[in-house]
């Protein structure tokens, strides 16, 4: 193996991706599984999906992978996730952000229930999994990679999901403060904001062709992206080859949204 190639290796390394039995997730653990690490996926309400997940991935890459039930939106939730990945592994390298949740309406009729559902799972719950796994990544001394998957909507905002949209602004704050504060202990921390993806999430959306149509003319590569195309950025980002970026909010959406 070269050296460029051995960059994007994740041998040895132990990944957990909140929300990862489906979608964007799913697809990130399969690609962290596939540059060798083992992999543990966090759910909470799909068991039979995380098992399938998980077995897909221990099947097809030959990698070691642990489903594990989890409210992040609750701290003792997410401590029990980290804990339960060490018990397994003995060590955690990789941290993924993904769990979330679409759910708006018009600012007048988004109730207290659902702004405090979409911001508790969205941007509390990356909170509490990151509060949860900094101790244990600077106690090994090795340094990390922490990735956040936020959202274009987090960027220029996005009518009748004002909730939505401050829950994933808020994860590009969140990503730039800590990447300053982790730095020193050689931990980097990065967010990927995706714009519209084919997946679960979107997919009752684009039972309106008409909708879908005019989604497409916005995005100038000509398609919607597929999951993959959200989780190989994220593989670079854990890679050593992004070893010297830190704060940085990448965008994946095909150029819909131009920002930096």
């Amino acid at each position: 193996m070269n050296e460029a190639v051995e960059g994007l290796s994740l041998a040895g390394r132990v990944a957990l991706v909140t929300g990862g039995s489906r979608g964007i997730g799913r697809a990130i653990a399969e690609r962290l599984a596939e540059a060798g690490a083992r992999v543990t996926i966090s759910y909470q309400n799909d068991e039979t999906a995380a098992a399938e997940t998980a077995s897909a991935i221990t099947r097809q890459y030959q990698s070691e992978a642990l489903a594990i039930r989890s409210n992040v939106c609750d701290m003792s939730g997410a401590e029990q996730l980290i804990n339960t990945t060490i018990e397994k592994f003995g060590r955690l390298d990789i941290v993924v952000c993904n769990a979330g949740i679409w759910e708006g309406a018009a600012v007048e009729d988004i109730s207290e229930e659902l702004w405090d559902r979409v911001i508790d799972v969205n941007l509390k719950g990356t909170w509490t999994v990151c509060r949860a796994a900094v101790p244990l990544l600077k106690r090994q001394g090795e340094g990390g990679r922490i990735v956040i998957i936020s959202s274009t909507a987090g960027q220029r905002g996005e009518a009748n999901v004002s909730n939505y949209a401050a829950s994933k602004g808020g994860q590009i704050a969140f990503t730039k403060s800590l990447a300053v504060e982790l730095a020193r202990h050689g931990i980097t921390v990065n967010a990927v904001a995706p714009g519209w993806v084919e997946t679960e999430m979107t997919a009752k959306a684009f039972t309106d062709e008409g909708f879908r149509r005019s989604v497409e003319s916005t995005i100038p590569v000509g398609r919607i992206a597929a999951p993959d195309d959200v989780a190989l950025p994220v593989l670079f980002l854990c890679s050593e080859w992004a070893r010297h970026i830190t704060g940085e909010v990448l965008n994946v959406n095909g150029g819909s949204v131009l920002c930096g």
